[in-house]
């Protein structure tokens, strides 16, 4: 009779190290999950941002998402702030310098965009692109991704309906992006179909209560001046 045969564990992989932003980010991550923090959603209706870039070349729904979430953020600065938790403080900021999460071969990078209020739709999309093709790259700058108000992380693209991002702190929200869906409405008493977009709000509730994140998203969301042609007013 033979022996049965032993399972032999496989040879044991090297770890991997970190690398030094892959370090501060897990030590960040690991700071914000000891956060109290909530989470809110609503829906954005795609269809009426799409109209603030028809004509707009180069402009995708991700530059008006910023757009808005400059003009939500300075007329809520609570939400546009940084928490220091030794000190039990807020700081609150008057420009929006929101950080985009981009998904590269060496990791989630957050580089930011510096004063989004102040920027055309234009040079959002051009600003973000830039961004976005340095991160993959692997040509940013530590500076590049530090000082953030506010972060935007979109996995809308991947087909992720919703989610909840963790907050990078010492920031006290971020926003998640899911992908557009088709949502039934009535209209004029007919039933109608529209494409939404679910965002999702997780705040540090030391910071922030339920009800100012709520007005936030609320103004993040209103319909923009009855879906009138994007004008350069729109784009400010």
């Amino acid at each position: 009779m033979t022996e049965p045969l032993l399972d032999t564990p496989p040879p044991a992989a090297e770890p991997a190290p970190l690398t030094a932003t892959g370090r501060t980010m897990a030590r960040r991550m690991a700071e914000a999950w000891k956060a109290p923090v909530f989470h809110l959603t609503v829906e954005a209706d795609a269809d009426a941002w799409d109209a603030l870039r028809a004509g707009r070349a180069g402009v995708t729904l991700t530059d008006v998402l910023l757009m808005r979430c400059a003009r939500a953020l300075l007329a809520h600065q609570a939400v546009n702030a940084h928490f220091d938790p030794e000190a039990l403080a807020v700081t609150r900021f008057e420009r929006a310098d929101i950080g985009i999460a981009v998904a590269t071969d060496r990791g989630l990078l957050v580089p930011v965009l510096r004063g989004v209020d102040g920027l055309s739709l234009e040079q959002i999309a051009a600003g973000r692109r830039e961004l976005v093709e340095r991160a993959r790259a692997g040509r940013l700058a530590l500076a590049d991704m530090q000082g953030a108000t506010f972060t935007v992380s979109n996995l809308g693209m991947l087909g992720v309906a919703h989610f909840d991002a963790i907050v990078n702190v010492p920031q006290v929200a971020i926003l998640a992006v899911g992908a557009i869906q088709a949502r039934p409405f009535l209209a004029d008493g007919e039933l109608a179909e529209r494409r939404a977009i679910a965002l999702t709000l997780t705040c540090d509730h030391r910071a922030i209560d339920g009800a100012t994140g709520a007005t936030f998203l609320g103004d993040l969301t209103a319909p923009p001046a009855a879906h009138r042609p994007a004008s350069e007013e729109d784009a400010r």
